[in-house]
């Protein structure tokens, strides 16, 4: 399980939000390339970027920023925020970029996803935004009656390489990850499953392990790596076994 730190971008800043509102927005820093950085140096193997103005507006907001610190961390990037057709996806491919997220679309225009996933196998990753178990779409700011396990299952035949599944009601909260509704999806939908949302600390990363086994390849960590609640070190070395030995404390 690989452990992969957000950065969320908002007019090219590095911002979080609170259970996906834009109203309750911290700002951590104004230098988003610094910060993917210095993830780098704590250990990082892979980032997760989402452009926030992008979810909004439909169309990318911050592919500078992203370029840059693909180029700048030789990272494998993660991207979602505002992709909704077949030329943003080549963009952004194009850069660097190793995985492109496709939410709002998932559920708009399955024609798509499907034809990205046909042309680009293994760098199209589903993303699930849910609130109560219910899809929400357009950066959050609309709730859907499809349900997160059925949107993953009608995608399961086009082989996404992964769908992140983020709970909303917990994002951004460190409250603890939805145990119950993550291992759900995994069992359900026979992709490979990213967790986000509600992470609060090292106990979240041991109580997600044993879900590795049903398809949890991975946790994307926000706020709790921002306020300090979760050390990247720990965290790396808790997915490889090592915090019985006392590494990474």
């Amino acid at each position: 399980m690989i452990i992969i730190p957000a950065i969320d971008l908002k007019e090219g800043r590095c911002v979080r939000l609170a259970q996906g509102d834009f109203g309750r927005m911290t700002v951590y820093d104004d230098d988003p390339v610094g910060v993917a950085c210095a993830w780098k140096a704590r250990g990082a193997e892979r980032l997760h970027l989402v452009d926030l103005d992008g979810s909004l507006a439909g169309v990318p907001c911050h592919e500078a920023v992203i370029r840059d610190i693909v180029a700048g961390t030789g990272l494998p990037v993660q991207v979602g925020g505002g992709i909704r057709n077949m030329k943003t996806v080549g963009s952004y491919l194009w850069i660097g970029v190793r995985w492109v997220i496709i939410g709002t679309a998932a559920l708009r225009d399955p024609g798509f996803v499907r034809e990205a996933c046909r042309e680009f196998p293994g760098q199209v990753i589903l993303g699930i935004d849910a609130v109560g178990g219910r899809v929400a779409v357009q950066g959050w700011t609309q709730t859907t009656e499809e349900t997160a396990v059925a949107l993953a299952k009608r995608f399961a035949e086009d082989r996404p390489d992964a769908l992140v599944y983020t709970d909303i009601a917990r994002d951004g909260m460190q409250v603890g990850v939805n145990i119950e509704g993550i291992e759900e999806l995994a069992g359900s939908a026979g992709i490979p499953v990213i967790a986000s949302g509600g992470v609060a600390g090292i106990r979240d990363i041991e109580r997600l392990m044993p879900l590795e086994k049903r398809g949890v390849v991975g946790v994307i960590a926000g706020k709790a790596l921002y306020t300090g609640a979760l050390s990247l070190e720990e965290a790396i070395a808790c997915t490889k076994g090592r915090r019985a030995s006392g590494e990474g404390r």
